[in-house]
């Protein structure tokens, strides 16, 4: 496993990233602590969650996954092996902290006190604005529409917020996810002017199907060491192949959960026909390809993986090893351009 810095800070983290957002939902507590323990054992470091998980949220799951991975920090005695991220809600769910998503002062703190209590730790490594207040276009809204019709936290006061939890110990370093190219390097100014926190990484979606971040977040992320932890890398699990032809595979994220339409529209469908076939003519499989590639992109830290089974959590940790040979990668840029973006 190759480890990398985490933005300016002195955290160390693996190339990959487990996620955890199954755990209380597809995956039994039992199930996260093989994975836990299997990804340990590989050398990854780092673990992300969020105060939401599992997905799809509902009130009586929400923090259920926090609490998975505190029972297994407790039971391994394994705090310090880890880098531990998780994430505060954004506005849009009335069932997180009473309907108190906001970011501003009294939200981040009860946030970050409930997220401690959950994972049974003192601090928090990396801490996420999961998504912005503001109204923006995230989760697949391409273009961007001006509307002033709510209200937000000044950026400024959320860094200020967010530095009162790092002088207090809780939390050790800050990022987004989510995330436009404005709000990137809105925080980071008002960062740097005020000497506030400044934000390590950017989570946001990032895979064979979706490399809008090359836009406009990539200049950004080289120039201002703010890397991507991409997510949705096998765009839930559709680059394997498994959905393709209309399969539906009885334990399969989109089987269970249909709603989540994002990457099975009709041009991310013949998208991912290509991609699976161009693996397969080299002898690569599917999903080791999708992950080698995003991998392979200089301003990416991490993958973030998501597994629901031992089989695909070795799978995912076995490409790593994968490098892609020049000629591959020409054709994916080849799919790319006849195919761009089909699942923003």
């Amino acid at each position: 496993m190759d480890y990398v810095s985490l933005g300016r800070t002195d955290l160390s983290v693996s190339r990959v990233c487990l996620g955890t957002m199954t755990w209380g939902e597809q995956n039994t507590r039992d199930d996260a602590f093989r994975q836990l323990d299997r990804a340990l054992d590989a050398g990854v470091n780092f673990i992300d969650t969020a105060e939401m998980y599992p997905i799809p949220p509902r009130g009586g799951s929400a923090g259920e996954t926090e609490r998975i991975i505190g029972e297994w920090i407790a039971a391994r005695g394994a705090r310090d092996r880890v880098v531990l991220a998780t994430k505060i809600t954004g506005p849009g769910l009335g069932h997180i902290r009473g309907g108190n998503a906001g970011h501003d002062r009294n939200g981040i703190r009860q946030a970050v006190e409930d997220s401690l209590r959950r994972l049974r730790t003192d601090v928090i490594d990396l801490y996420q604005i999961h998504w912005p207040e503001r109204r923006t276009n995230y989760f697949g809204q391409r273009g961007y529409v001006h509307r002033d019709d709510g209200f937000w936290t000044p950026l400024a006061e959320v860094l200020d917020a967010l530095a009162d939890q790092v002088t207090d110990g809780k939390v050790r370093a800050v990022g987004v996810s989510n995330e436009t190219p404005w709000g990137v390097m809105s925080y980071l100014a008002r960062a740097g002017l005020n000497g506030l926190p400044r934000m390590a990484s950017i989570q946001n979606p990032y895979s064979l199907l979706n490399r809008l971040f090359e836009v406009g977040l990539a200049e950004v992320a080289h120039r201002e060491d703010c890397g991507l932890l991409a997510y949705s890398a096998l765009g839930f699990g559709t680059l394997s192949g498994k959905y393709l032809d209309g399969a539906a595979p009885p334990h399969g994220r989109l089987t269970l959960f249909p709603q989540y339409g994002r990457y099975t529209k009709p041009n991310g469908v013949r998208a991912t026909q290509e991609y699976v076939a161009l693996a397969q003519r080299h002898g690569l499989d599917p999903a080791q390809m999708a992950l080698a590639f995003v991998l392979s992109r200089p301003f990416v830290t991490s993958v973030i993986i998501g597994a629901t089974t031992m089989d695909q959590l070795e799978s995912n940790l076995g490409a790593v090893d994968v490098r892609l040979p020049d000629d591959v990668l020409a054709q994916i840029d080849a799919i790319h351009e006849a195919n761009p973006n089909p699942a923003p």
